[in-house]
């Protein structure tokens, strides 16, 4: 299944009585590049999440935030530090006396400034909250590996779509090619009819001169390979596996024979197919950029 790269996969609920959230969201990137925001405290979930992200992705940037609501049944253990309230208490006094402002210092002011007080949780339990964002991990990326197949699928159908195109206008310059070469003929033989004096013109002459010519525009070989690449994109675009840095490689060498083609034909009609050509391998190009 074609993936696309960008994506979005949300899990908002309770689970084990805890409040959590796992967001997940990507966008293009030539490899895989992961940044996780969770917890403060829980680092060890990083790798966790890692290693769950790893295993169902191969490409693009990708953003997760986790939140966990804190387990109340945590015992939590707060300490004043006492000189430092002692030296508020003192300067606050000061302040008072200094500019006559009335003394109402309470604990409730003191309490103001958090670092009167030192608070301290016991540590969380890794196993349980591991448990749980996984949980909530699995649900996030399956709704987000979703959204990427959805998105998948529909660049892949415009990708054949192009392709189909690029078909139709090989096979237009396929059928016109010769058409070029007996004009050629027919253009070589009047000209001699006119430089000649004798007005006999050799048959042989115009013949090999044709060859010639047909030899130097020949497409055939260009267009075979052109249609073998097209057969490849398709290949690879029924392939279950990440396919984006091979379809990349398989439009280059299509690009490659278009300018190949390009460079043979000498029909204004036939130059303009090319240009058209090359213009439907670049939406292509563009298209397989999203794709994983």
């Amino acid at each position: 299944m074609i993936r696309s790269m960008t994506g979005y996969g949300r899990f908002e609920g309770v689970i084990e009585g805890r409040m959590t959230v796992f967001e997940i969201k990507a966008v293009n990137h030539r490899f895989l590049e992961l940044q996780c925001r969770v917890p403060k405290g829980c680092g060890f979930l990083e790798e966790k999440i890692r290693e769950m992200v790893s295993a169902r992705i191969s490409r693009g940037k990708v953003d997760v935030y986790v939140s966990v609501e804190a387990d109340e049944n945590i015992a939590a253990d707060v300490r004043i530090n006492h000189s430092l309230a002692q030296g508020y208490v003192k300067a606050l006094r000061e302040l008072c006396t200094t500019y006559e402002l009335p003394n109402d210092i309470s604990v409730s002011l003191l309490s103001r400034y958090s670092d009167v007080f030192t608070v301290s949780k016991a540590p969380e339990n890794e196993e349980a909250l591991t448990a749980i964002v996984k949980t909530a991990g699995e649900k996030a990326i399956s709704d987000f590996m979703e959204m990427r197949e959805r998105e998948g699928q529909k660049l892949a159908n415009d990708v054949m779509d192009h392709g189909r195109t690029i078909l139709s206008l090989v096979g237009e310059i396929e059928a016109r090619s010769p058409v070029t070469v007996e004009a050629y003929r027919n253009k070589l033989y009047d000209r001699l009819k006119e430089v000649l004096t004798d007005t006999t013109v050799d048959p042989q002459r115009i013949l090999t001169e044709a060859a010639i010519f047909a030899d130097k525009t020949a497409v055939n070989e260009e267009t075979v390979r052109l249609r073998s690449h097209f057969s490849q994109l398709e290949e690879m675009l029924g392939k279950q596996e990440p396919v984006g840095r091979k379809l990349d490689f398989i439009v280059q060498e299509m690009n490659r024979e278009a300018n190949t083609i390009g460079s043979k034909v000498c029909d204004a009609a036939l130059a303009h197919k090319v240009v058209d050509i090359k213009a439907e391998i670049e939406k292509i190009r563009e298209q397989i950029q999203n794709i994983e």
